[in-house]
């Protein structure tokens, strides 16, 4: 159909009868987008255009957002501070309308620093712009554009508004319904995230809680049951009493034992050594079966010692953990540690070729126990992906994301 006929159809056109049409193709529309396109063809019919915009402004009529039709434009791509806008004007409320044959050459429409290259980029001369509003208070602007210039008059302008007094309830419920559901996915979120540090915060506390006790019963079982029995036999009164060489002997033993589990509670190792020897010195004391075979591999190039402290402590208590259990329960011939660099992960992985170390379920809860719930729980504590593989021997692999495992600033010491 070419224009003069289009004219001429739009002439013929009952207005009333159009906007009943367009609350009708409103009606059931959730999204304001989609609405807009759904009224545009019955907005054709009413005015001519190449170009159909909605704007809304936010409640202090600082910032728009712009819902385009047709031609795509910059206006739409992001919001917009309403002081830039080339309909400013009316988004602040001083006017209730604006109309131009030439916008190009405008200057209500292209003053200093306002965001008007769509109008150049595409031509936009014609341009008739409308206040929305709701309660009387302006909540946007209806905006029809033509590349033809000198188009619209006073006539023109009339018509427009009485299509804005139609979309503007329609379009300002939908942008209030899609606030407060953006508002409910913030909250949700919110509330997700306290949660989730809440129950980690109570899975730290029962950990370290275990972590305490395990300490006491090896201070007990082992350091002062050695220590007892030594001062039992010094105190006899019968029979030979030890020796100064076996006394010694046992002194010796009982600082090793001390030592190794002030290690165990504070990893001197690391700040000494760093992570990779740490974890050496670790594996060659935990496992005392010479013929086993042993490595430690970091393929980051020490990169994973200049990480946060919290992250490199629990991939080291983590990796200590998993050794632990291979040397105790696995009867293992070969583990293995390694460390290294996927894309921007840090990835650790213990790995043995023994029996396996099945998680153990605790009775009351149904849940892991022991030393691989601990180190599940330690892993998600930083925010990394924990693997267990348990066929032809054991296979553990933490994955600490790049956004946790980037290497602090320069300079900024431990």
């Amino acid at each position: 159909m070419g224009k003069l006929d289009q004219d001429a159809a739009r002439s013929t056109v009952n207005p009333l009868e159009s906007l009943l049409r367009i609350s009708s193709h409103l009606a059931g529309q959730v999204e304001i987008r989609t609405a807009l396109r759904a009224v545009k063809a019955e907005i054709e019919n009413i005015v001519a255009i190449d170009h159909l915009d909605v704007c809304l402004i936010d409640d202090r009529a600082e910032w728009n957002t712009s819902y385009e039709v047709g031609i795509r434009t910059r206006w739409s791509q992001s919001r917009t501070l309403v002081a830039l806008s080339p309909i400013r004007r009316i988004l602040l409320g001083e006017t209730d309308h604006l109309l131009t044959g030439n916008a190009m050459e405008d200057p209500r429409y292209t003053y200093s620093g306002a965001i008007s290259q769509p109008i150049f980029r595409h031509g936009l001369r014609s341009r008739v712009n409308v206040a929305m509003k709701v309660l009387g208070r302006t909540v946007g602007a209806l905006n029809c554009s033509s590349r033809q210039a000198d188009l619209y008059d006073e006539s023109t302008v009339e018509r427009v508004r009485h299509v804005a007094d139609v979309l503007a309830p329609y379009f300002y419920s939908l942008a209030q319904s899609e606030k407060a559901k953006q508002a409910a996915i913030v909250r949700a979120e919110a509330q997700a995230r306290e949660e989730g540090l809440r129950q980690g915060a109570l899975e730290l506390t029962r950990v370290l809680e275990q972590e305490r006790q395990r300490i006491g019963m090896d201070l007990h079982d082992q350091t002062l049951a050695d220590l007892t029995r030594l001062m039992r036999d010094l105190e006899r009164g019968n029979g030979a009493p030890p020796d100064g060489d076996e006394i010694q002997a046992r002194l010796k033993n009982c600082i090793q034992d001390l030592r190794r589990i002030i290690e165990t509670a504070v990893p001197s190792l690391l700040e000494l050594f760093g992570f990779a020897h740490a974890l050496r010195i670790h594996l060659e004391r935990a496992v005392a079966n010479p013929r086993v075979e042993l490595s430690v591999t970091d393929r980051t190039g020490g990169e994973v010692d200049v990480i946060d402290d919290t992250a490199r402590t629990a991939l080291f208590r983590i990796a200590q953990e998993a050794i632990n259990n291979s040397a105790r329960h696995a009867g293992a011939s070969r583990i293995s540690v390694e460390v290294w660099r996927d894309g921007a992960d840090l990835v650790l992985a213990v790995e043995d070729d023994g029996s396996g170390a099945p998680e153990e379920p605790d009775c009351a809860t149904g849940r892991a126990r022991g030393g691989m719930a601990h180190m599940r729980t330690r892993a998600r504590l930083i925010a990394a992906e924990f693997r267990l593989r348990s066929e032809g021997g054991t296979r553990i692999e933490v994955r600490l994301p790049g956004r946790a495992s980037r290497p602090l600033a320069q300079g900024a010491g431990r």
